[in-house]
């Protein structure tokens, strides 16, 4: 019988299709429980229904396609829906293909895990502006535990198993509390100077999650890189708004869900979620060799 290596050497390209059609099948289930988590609806029970009440069929439920083929219309009513359906299945594929390609298939399989939390916590906090415990608490809870079972998720492949669990499960203690506690402490130290809550608690749990998977490098990673892409963010969103006069859309309070968001600007609270999330996925799809690096070299300088 051929092994895993000889059939994945003759095959390459069977694997990577596999990964991403299996990536936008979990899109097509993150699209539920980005609508129904916040909502505190079962993502179970009942099934995909129509905004107009009916149940959709499962030939009408086709990751990707389906949006194609029925031109962004619901068959029973005739209803448009969003484009952001078929985008979240289609990036959530490509997610999944590039962790397979990037890495050792059990390093590959907590990937799958991570990118998927990060679609989906990006996507509710753009929606909502928080990010519910089960994306931060639950996920950064099976951080720890893949990191337990998984020494490779944090580099750890010395050959003995226990050894190198014990250290990989570190990394992720590490990185959990490392990451929370350097938020929490730039976000009350922020309140202090801006008299005003300038970073929810969601953000806090969610950089600890982020370091459970990537470590205490990583989370250190996040919120910085973070910081840079939401100013990229605001200083295009910002140029953007005033050169079209159009106001860019913000997510409502969820203090005040009653009132009206206000247009983007200086002091205007919008969603640092999806930047944590891209910071982290940059790390650990592409910098976290040269991150380690870098911190290895300040180490040995000090």
């Amino acid at each position: 019988m051929a092994t895993y290596a000889e059939f994945a050497t003759e095959y390459p390209w069977l694997f990577a299709v596999a990964a991403t059609v299996f990536g936008t099948m979990v899109g097509s289930f993150l699209n539920v429980c980005i609508y129904r988590i916040p909502a505190n609806r079962s993502i179970i029970s009942p099934g995909s229904t129509c905004a107009c009440g009916q149940p959709i069929k499962w030939y009408d439920n086709i990751p990707v396609l389906s949006w194609f083929l029925l031109r962004g219309r619901a068959r029973c009513c005739g209803r448009p829906y969003s484009f952001r359906y078929a985008f979240i299945e289609m990036l959530t594929g490509g997610l999944f293909l590039a962790c397979w390609l990037l890495f050792p298939p059990a390093k590959a399989a907590c990937g799958l895990i991570f990118v998927s939390v990060l679609v989906a916590a990006t996507f509710i906090d753009l929606d909502h502006m928080i990010i519910p415990d089960a994306l931060t608490i639950g996920a950064g809870l099976v951080g720890v535990l893949l990191s337990l079972l998984v020494p490779a998720l944090h580099g750890q492949h010395e050959g003995i198993f226990v050894v190198d669990s014990l250290r990989s499960v570190t990394a992720a203690i590490q990185g959990l509390l490392i990451g929370s506690g350097l938020v929490l402490w730039i976000a009350l130290l922020a309140e202090v100077l801006l008299r005003k809550e300038a970073m929810g608690f969601g953000d806090v749990k969610f950089v600890g999650m982020i370091g459970a998977f990537c470590g205490w490098q990583g989370a250190v990673f996040a919120v910085f890189g973070g910081a840079v892409v939401g100013t990229i963010w605001f200083a295009i969103a910002l140029v953007w708004q005033r050169l079209s006069g159009r106001k860019v859309d913000l997510p409502a309070d969820p203090d005040h869900p009653e009132e009206q968001p206000p247009a983007l600007g200086f002091g205007v609270q919008v969603p640092f979620g999806p930047m944590l999330a891209i910071a982290g996925l940059l790390y650990f799809l592409v910098f976290h060799q040269l991150v380690a690096s870098y911190f290895a070299t300040v180490a040995q300088m000090l």
